[in-house]
């Protein structure tokens, strides 16, 4: 990701800290939010200051090597300490796959060191796999998804599965930077994504650095769009696929697909290998996260004198809910985008690693 002509990725380690963009700040400041341990990156991740499937998993990924590292430099009993730190890390989101995936790796290849000065490398060498496959997988998806993306093609999306919600590239809009830098000229309908409006403020943050033409629209319009033909094709990104190729990803997504269906419109879901979730049968085992009502209940931006802050939208006293993720039937979706190639859920099985 470029800001201001200057590379960034989404989540990095340096020196045991690891740095990331400070998301909820966007788009009204560009920020790096330091976590100097386990314990701090935990809170970014529950907090959303990181965000994104795969951001989180390799924010989880370098936390668990940042727990390794104090381990060894403490003095700590390493075993219970390190075991403690995954519990803390993978309680943070519930559903997005890729934190599981990362958290795990890192703790499974650390047992296996024969001393602790050697699970720190290790630790510190998966965490930056992770990361780089990350990358090359998001850069893979980009290539195979622009495929699909003609001359001037309308995209709609949901939510925000870019740059910023993965280490680097993205998923649903890498294809969208990918055509626009071999010098097509997309355009993108940009779902707002309410609560949190991850369209509104990073989606449309991201598409104007690349240049890539947009319009934000409410989230009850889509249908409005759709209907009157103004949408060539839908990719979304998701947090946890089930093997039948059912697939989680943020509150509404699900809403988009019926309409998509309905009105004879591709619907395809852009993502990693690492998203699946093997041993999930079907999207109804998916746990779904509910977070605090507080989101719903106010939202947040800079006002007309430049004071970023905090409105109530609702009369005192009201309730709300607010699931993060709902689940979108596989018989809705046109194909899943991997970084292995497009395939049809009903045939996800043959991505399966041989075990």
């Amino acid at each position: 990701m470029l800001v201001n002509g200057i590379h960034y990725r989404t989540v990095r380690m340096d020196d045991g800290t690891v740095k990331m963009i400070n998301q909820p700040l966007l788009p009204h400041k560009f920020e790096i939010y330091n976590c100097p341990d386990h314990v701090s990156t935990a809170g970014a991740i529950s907090t959303m200051i990181v965000r994104g499937a795969g951001a989180i998993g390799t924010a989880g990924g370098f936390g668990m090597a940042q727990a390794v590292l104090e381990a060894f430099n403490l003095k700590k009993d390493s075993e219970a300490y390190i075991r403690k730190a995954r519990e803390m890390l993978v309680s943070t989101r519930p559903t997005a796959q890729n934190l599981f995936y990362a958290v795990n790796k890192v703790y499974n290849a650390v047992l296996r060191a024969p001393d602790l000065q050697t699970a720190c490398r290790i630790a510190v060498d998966e965490a930056g796999r992770i990361a780089d496959e990350d990358v090359l997988s998001c850069r893979t998806i980009a290539e195979i998804g622009a495929e699909l993306i003609g001359e001037k093609s309308r995209i709609m999306t949901h939510c925000n599965a870019g740059w910023l919600a993965f280490t680097d590239w993205g998923t649903a809009l890498s294809p969208v930077f990918y055509a626009k830098r071999e010098g097509r000229d997309p355009f993108v309908w940009v779902d707002e994504t309410r609560p949190r409006l991850q369209g509104a403020r990073l989606t449309a943050w991201e598409l104007k650095g690349e240049g890539v033409r947009y319009t934000v629209i409410a989230d009850n319009a889509s249908g409005y769009f759709m209907k009157l033909g103004e949408v060539d094709l839908i990719i979304v990104g998701s947090d946890r696929i089930a093997s039948n190729g059912d697939v989680a990803n943020k509150i509404g997504t699900y809403e988009k697909a019926v309409l998509a269906r309905e009105n004879g419109i591709p619907f395809y879901v852009a993502a990693p290998t690492s998203t699946i979730d093997w041993s999930c049968s079907k999207g109804d085992d998916i746990p779904i996260e509910e977070r605090q009502e507080d989101e719903v209940l106010f939202v947040r931006g800079k006002d007309l004198d430049g004071r970023i802050k905090a409105v109530r939208i609702v009369p005192e006293g009201t309730t709300a809910r607010n699931p993060a993720f709902d689940v979108t039937p596989a018989r809705f979706i046109s194909g899943i985008i991997t970084e292995k190639g497009l395939v049809k859920p009903d045939t996800l099985a043959v991505l399966q690693p041989a075990v």
